[in-house]
C-alpha cells in the first residue's frame, strides 16, 4: 500500500506544479514593478476554475502526505 500512496503523491505533485505554471499572473518579471499589477480584479471562467482546482489539488496533496507518513510508520 505504501507504494500506491507514493505513486499518487508523485502524480499529485506533478499536477500541482503544472497547475501553478499554467496560471498567468502579469506579463513576466517586468509586471512585478508596474502599476498595472496592483489593480484588483476578480477571476472568471477558466482562470477561476484553474485557481480552485489548484487549491483542491494542494489540499489533497497535503492529506496524501499525512497518509504517507502514517502508512510508512
Amino acid at each position: 500500500m505504501a507504494a500506491y500512496v507514493t505513486i499518487v503523491e508523485i502524480i499529485l505533485s506533478l499536477a500541482l506544479i503544472l497547475l501553478v505554471l499554467v496560471q498567468t499572473r502579469g506579463e513576466g518579471f517586468s509586471a512585478t514593478f508596474s502599476a498595472d499589477s496592483s489593480i484588483f480584479r476578480t477571476r472568471r471562467g477558466v482562470e477561476k476554475t484553474l485557481f480552485q482546482l489548484t487549491i483542491a489539488v494542494a489540499v489533497i496533496w497535503v492529506l496524501m502526505s499525512i497518509v504517507s507518513v502514517i502508512v510508512n510508520r
